[in-house]
């Protein structure tokens, strides 16, 4: 049989594991985790970034308890799962109501709670939401006389969606709060518990009621509990791969990791690829990272220190609503992810950096918007620099770079909150070239002192030294591009190097000064 009659429909936007598995679509075995943690312990915690497939796998452990076993077979859980014990489970979803306003958390619960109610034939003995989900949760344990399992997806949603009204986001964490700590309090007639999101609130802000969660969110044992691996690729959708180039595809949508030895690829961004059968920014492009944007304009982020950005666990977790630190949050968007880990003098260190192509090139589009004037640069303008780096023709970057600069507002970097006048244009730069989806590094050592810049494209290598004129005891940008010798690391690779040597001026609040040379 040939690859093109192998083909199955792609589960794109699929979060039902019946809905799947009854449609013949492709499916990426998570059954055997699901069937690990059932095993192992009771409570547990996952966060994970959006579309990353926790949802489906939420739902796979609700027919997993339920005892649906026609839908697993051939699957890992199919052997291995006690078939003969069918499980009541309480399943609550967050993800789809509006908390614009008080009082609309509490009346989706109470909702929530009701249906349940009906469907399984429980009586109503308390008036308050909380008190019915308790009432729930022992009624089905003693009617069905098995312990419950209770799934609640994006957990963390009511609170998310509030952040830009912080009293509205207090009153639903607290009400949270509250309500998860009635899982606590029904230890004894609870069998199993997961909860998921996108964020990690801090178990003193959210959990202090529920704090026997076991967070798996960093084990590596579970790393690829969501996502696709490259064994996935190469088995489960080989059939769809014929045509496509899969070191790109490696470089477009791999190298996530969540502590674990092998990357995974997002899913949703494999799905949209085979389907449009074009490489595109598919799952940055659904989202809306403004408050993150935000976030880091307000805090004065140097943007160009993002890769490499280093955390310790509780800079990882550090997610509430009047606390969320810089790493935290790209980290637990999925914006950045774990590019390695150590420990240090007796504490764990991380060290975060973008996934792939598609975030770093996008997120860096989206950045420079917020540190540029609005319509600066276009689609023009960055299609010419692209030829420009593509030809050598190293005039027309200057060109090109003096237009840039020439469009910002002499205190424009005053907006940005970024402490150094040098820095403001550095980041400029920055995210410039990376949004156009070249290499580039930054303070690139070497023995002869740290590199402002390199962009490496198209076979070549361009060196960028800043200087601002006005600092005491300063030289030339181009003669310290020179004299240090910062070329020499670069000429093993056979490429052709072009030093770019740029002062800026802080009285005059402009590029004044633009060298050029062959190294």
């Amino acid at each position: 049989m040939d690859a093109a009659a192998k083909k199955r429909s792609l589960p794109i936007g699929i979060q039902t594991f019946r809905k799947l598995r009854e449609g013949g679509s492709y499916y990426v075995d998570k059954a055997g985790f699901a069937v690990q943690l059932a095993r192992e312990g009771t409570h547990y915690f996952l966060s994970r970034p959006r579309r990353f497939g926790k949802s489906l796998f939420l739902d796979t452990l609700k027919e997993l308890f339920s005892g649906n076993r026609q839908l697993f077979e051939g699957l890992e859980a199919d052997r291995s799962w006690d078939w003969s014990v069918r499980y009541p489970v309480v399943c609550l979803e967050f993800g789809s109501i509006n908390v614009s306003a008080r009082g609309d958390l509490d009346a989706d619960l109470t909702e929530q709670v009701r249906a349940i109610e009906d469907a399984e034939g429980v009586n109503r003995l308390d008036d308050t939401a909380r008190g019915r989900f308790r009432n729930l949760i022992r009624s089905l344990h003693q009617k069905r006389g098995q312990r419950v399992v209770v799934l609640v997806d994006e957990y963390d949603k009511p609170i998310l969606d509030a952040l830009g009204e912080p009293s509205i986001a207090r009153a639903n964490r607290d009400y949270l709060r509250g309500l998860y700590s009635v899982i606590k309090s029904c230890d004894a007639h609870v069998r199993f518990c997961f909860l998921t999101g996108v964020s990690n609130f801090s178990k003193a802000s959210l959990f202090s009621g529920l704090n026997n969660l076991v967070d798996i969110t960093l084990e590596p044992a579970f790393s690829a509990v969501c996502g696709y691996t490259e064994n996935d690729l190469d088995t489960v959708f080989a059939p769809e791969l014929q045509g496509l180039e899969r070191e790109r595809i490696r470089e477009w949508y791999n190298g996530y990791s969540w502590g674990g030895t092998e990357r995974v690829y997002n899913p949703f961004d494999v799905l949209l690829l085979f389907r449009k059968r074009r490489f595109g920014a598919w799952w940055f492009e659904t989202g809306s990272p403004a408050f993150l944007i935000d976030s880091l304009v307000a805090r004065g982020v140097d943007t160009a220190s993002l890769h490499g950005m280093r955390a310790t666990d509780e800079l990882l977790s550090a997610f509430d609503v009047d606390t969320m630190s810089t790493e935290a949050l790209l980290f637990q968007t999925g914006y950045l992810t774990l590019l390695d880990s150590g420990e240090e003098d007796g504490e764990w260190i991380y060290r975060l950096g973008y996934p792939n192509r598609e975030v770093r090139q996008s997120l860096n589009r989206t950045l420079l918007g917020a540190l540029l004037p609005v319509g600066a640069p276009d689609v023009k303008a960055t299609s010419l620099i692209r030829r420009q780096l593509r030809t050598a023709d190293v005039s027309g970057i200057e060109t090109s770079l003096r237009g840039l600069f020439s469009g910002i507002p002499a205190d424009w970097h005053r907006r940005n909150k970024i402490a150094k006048y040098q820095g403001y244009y550095a980041n400029v730069l920055y995210s410039f070239f990376t949004g156009l989806g070249v290499d580039v590094r930054v303070e690139d050592a070497s023995n002869a002192g740290r590199l402002d810049m390199a962009v490496r494209a198209y076979g070549r290598a361009y060196l960028l030294e800043f200087k601002v004129q006005e600092q005491a005891g300063v030289g030339s940008a181009m003669a310290q591009l020179k004299d240090r010798g910062y070329a020499d690391k670069y000429r093993h690779l056979d490429q052709t190097v072009h030093l770019l040597g740029m002062e800026f001026s802080s009285k005059e609040r402009k590029l004044v000064r633009f060298d050029v040379d062959l190294a």
